[in-house]
């Protein structure tokens, strides 16, 4: 599926420009996964540099579709739809998306996140799950060195990146805005969910494109 990366890759430079640093991960079991980074303003304030990370592979397949049955049960904890069995995988129907990640520079060795984000990309792969808007990702470590995020909640798309529509039966490529968490608030938007967590870090406020933020008070 090269010509949709192609096309994908063709969406970014349009929306962001070109990148000025670009990473590949290699996972065994799945295709290569790119991480691109991208400098520029923040929703077009020119005062205000960001950097955004996007991933570039994960779209090559389409994720396993929800909707079919699975042998792997209810939804898990992480909030990943259950892994479904290789047998049922289409080749060309299902969701399509890549990841992003923004944030404020300067502050965290955040270049660091590229292995994390890639390991976040590449799980539909590996794992047979499908990433989707609400759900929690854990990657088990600091998403860079002194982060106290060691999980991201899955945003909705189109507000960052327009979705990418690809020839039917495709589905289109949807870009997903990926939001840190601390642990506490992982553990709170378990119990509370998505919205309420968002509504939260609204209500206070919250950066969330701090990479060393604090927590959001819960109480």
């Amino acid at each position: 599926m090269s010509d949709v990366l192609a096309l994908v890759e063709a969406r970014l430079h349009t929306t962001f420009g070109e990148p000025d640093a670009r990473a590949a991960v290699t996972f065994l079991g799945a295709d290569r996964i790119e991480v691109l980074r991208f400098t520029g303003p923040a929703d077009g304030n020119a005062g205000e540099d960001v950097v955004r990370y996007v991933t570039l592979g994960m779209s090559a397949q389409p994720m396993a579709d929800p909707g079919r049955p699975s042998p792997g049960g209810p939804p898990s904890p992480s909030g990943f739809a259950a892994p479904l069995s290789v047998s049922l995988a289409d080749p060309v129907r299902g969701p399509r998306a890549e990841l992003v990640l923004t944030v404020r520079p300067g502050r965290a060795d955040t270049d660091k996140v590229l292995r994390p984000l890639a390991v976040l990309a590449a799980s539909p792969q590996v794992e047979g799950l499908v990433v989707a808007p609400g759900a929690s990702l854990d990657t088990g470590e600091p998403l860079w060195p002194g982060a106290p995020f060691t999980s991201v909640l899955v945003a909705e798309p189109g507000g960052l990146v327009e979705d990418l529509e690809l020839d039917a039966p495709m589905e289109p490529v949807r870009f997903l805005p990926l939001l840190p968490m601390t642990p506490n608030e992982a553990a709170w938007k378990r119990v509370q969910g998505a919205a309420a967590l968002r509504e939260r870090w609204l209500r206070h406020g919250t950066d969330l494109r701090d990479p060393l933020r604090a927590g959001v008070p819960l109480g």
